[in-house]
């Protein structure tokens, strides 16, 4: 391989390793939503993982079930972190052309996750 064609496939390599920090930094914009118990508890997460924010709605708040609180909560996290994911892998695959390129890692890898 020439020295050429070897800061050639340097450059391309530079440059796609800046898009995956753009990417990395718009996954922190990227929100998704969720919700479970027909609605009563959502939560909304960013492309990185993180829980953004959570709603509660008053008539599920049971002191006498928290347990079932708790799993709504869990669902309605679980759920909206899944679609964030989603929304991140659909961009990862445009950088990439919809290809799995051999050392990339996957997109829970991508973030810390």
């Amino acid at each position: 391989m020439s020295k050429k064609m070897i800061g050639n496939l340097m450059r391309e390599a530079q440059k796609l390793q800046e898009r995956m920090t753009k990417l990395q930094e718009e996954a922190r914009q990227t929100t998704a939503e969720a919700s479970s118990g027909g609605g009563m508890v959502s939560a909304v997460a960013n492309g990185s993982g993180e829980v953004v924010s959570i709603a509660i709605d008053k008539e599920v708040v049971n002191p006498d079930d928290v347990e079932m609180l708790q799993d709504l909560i869990i669902a309605a996290c679980n759920e909206a972190i899944k679609r964030a994911h989603e929304k991140v892998q659909e961009e990862l695959s445009k950088l990439t052309g919809g290809m799995q390129l051999p050392g990339m890692p996957d997109i829970a890898n991508l973030f810390g996750k």
